[in-house]
């Protein structure tokens, strides 16, 4: 009976967390794509290989974010920090590609 009031938060909270997310891959994701543009133009092939690795490494994020949606409650917090750490990890690399490209 309270169940259908408690349910909602969750809802809007996960929203919430998928946009959050969601707007920081996009960012990366932006760098990433400029990365490949230039790797591509000077035919560098290793970091041809790196971005594409990177996007497999996305692309397994956004799983994550969308089984998210379907985990159990009591193992949404650890699903979040799990995502939390894959989503940081990828922007330093990208950041990490970012910065040794350029130099």
């Amino acid at each position: 009976m309270t169940t259908a009031s408690t349910q909602e938060k969750p809802s809007s909270t996960l929203k919430a967390y998928e946009d959050k997310v969601t707007a920081h891959m996009q960012e990366a994701k932006a760098k990433l794509d400029q990365i490949e543009a230039k790797a591509k133009e000077k035919k560098a092939q290793a970091e041809v290989t790196t971005v594409n690795s990177l996007k497999t490494a996305k692309q397994n994020i956004d799983r994550k974010l969308q089984d998210l949606k379907t985990t159990h409650d009591t193992h949404v917090a650890r699903a979040k920090a799990n995502i939390d750490a894959d989503v940081a990890t990828f922007k330093a690399s990208v950041d990490k590609l970012a910065g040794s490209f350029k130099g």
